[in-house]
């Protein structure tokens, strides 16, 4: 619909989860009727992340050196891991202040119709973080829906054998939704009544 720069800018800006060719146009004109200075601070953002913000080693959690603060936090518990989809489930169960533990970030949920196998996941990682017998409780926190149960189910059948406790955030998230969106409250309760899952 429009010409050069700006219709380059809608693109780029519709290419985003969640925004909309309409939602991207919205944004696109924001920035122009915006402060050339405020413009430039949200470039420099932009740039500095994708410079600067990498994986952890460890957990997979975003971090901006080899290991993210709760892998190098000595406070935090390591005989239990919170297994999340991806960094932002993680910033949500820190916000519930309840979970004590360490992390593993899987990057995805076993998704057959998208091409999601576990291979594709970092399950062999979490493999490896669990053979030196420190952790004893697995907190399989994927998202409740159909890829985060089908994941959850894979994960508590693949370290059965290790004798590990296996819990699961109890009710209170509501099945299709993502963790992400759960409030403080309902992530807390589903957290303290987390149960055991018998595969």
């Amino acid at each position: 619909m429009y010409e050069g720069v700006i219709q380059n800018l809608i693109d780029e800006l519709g290419r985003l989860p969640g925004v909309g060719p309409k939602g991207a146009q919205r944004i696109a004109f924001h920035l122009l009727a915006a402060d050339q200075a405020d413009v430039k601070r949200l470039a420099d953002a932009l740039i500095e992340v994708t410079e600067r913000v990498r994986f952890c080693r460890t957990c997979g959690n975003v971090a901006e050196a080899e290991e993210c603060r709760i892998c190098l936090d000595p406070r935090r518990d390591p005989t239990v891991i919170c297994v999340v989809e991806e960094p932002k489930d993680v910033a949500a169960v820190e916000k519930i202040r309840e979970f004590r533990g360490r992390y593993h970030v899987l990057g995805g949920a076993i998704s057959p119709i998208d091409g999601v196998g576990p291979d594709e996941l970092r399950i062999k990682e979490l493999m490896t973080r669990l053979t030196d017998g420190t952790v004893t409780e697995l907190i399989l926190a994927t998202d409740p829906n159909l890829e985060g149960e089908a994941t959850a189910a894979y994960l508590a059948r693949l370290v059965k054998p290790m004798g590990l406790r296996v819990t699961r955030p109890a009710s209170g998230l509501p099945v299709g939704g993502d963790l992400e969106y759960a409030d403080e409250v309902t992530l807390g309760r589903a957290f303290e009544g987390r149960r055991l899952l018998d595969v």
